[in-house]
């Protein structure tokens, strides 16, 4: 209703529907926002993850190579096994494989199976009972020393332990083509 002056009455039902309207306006507004932010925060946790822990902070899982009984003694013996990876939140499982040399019961060496020169995998030649890398002629002793070949290192070896007369083993990845054991 318009009094004297040609204003609108506060007692006017087009008032209360415009605090009405006001009111809706604000909670959607408020209510949109809460959603957007939730959204973003969910999105952005495997973002804020990667930026607070990186891959080379992560270190490899132990992973079950298989029975120390089936190993022969003495003799190089290449072993496959699987474990599983995590990158963020995607999970694969990956085949992984090592050369082991069981010297006693409770004593192995492991070699990853990349030659070092530039990153061949090598294998062991049964009749000179040398690793001999098919790329670049490199040729390691029963060791792991560089007899000949442009190999810049010695084989890499790989952490291993022995619990309940299984070998587990952490795989790890090092930088081909240079002098030192640099984990990648």
């Amino acid at each position: 209703m318009l009094d004297e002056e040609g204003d609108m009455n506060e007692d006017s039902p087009d008032k209360g529907s415009e605090q009405e309207a006001a009111t809706r306006r604000w909670f959607l507004k408020v209510a949109i926002g809460v959603m957007a932010f939730l959204n973003g925060l969910l999105l952005g946790i495997p973002f804020i993850n990667a930026l607070i822990s990186s891959p080379a902070k992560k270190k490899p899982q132990w992973s079950n190579a298989g029975e120390m009984n089936s190993l022969p003694e003495g003799q190089p013996i290449q072993v496959k096994f699987g474990a599983r990876t995590e990158d963020a939140y995607h999970y694969e499982n990956v085949l992984y494989s090592v050369w082991v040399i069981k010297h006693s019961a409770d004593k192995v060496t492991v070699f990853s199976p990349i030659c070092p020169h530039l990153g061949c995998h090598y294998l062991w030649n049964q009749e000179i009972e040398r690793f001999t890398c098919p790329c670049h002629a490199s040729v390691f002793s029963l060791d792991g020393k560089v007899l000949y070949g442009p190999a810049p290192r010695p084989l890499d070896s790989l952490p291993y332990k022995i619990a309940d007369g299984a070998l587990f083993v952490r795989y790890e990845r090092f930088k081909v083509g240079v002098p030192e054991q640099i984990s990648v």
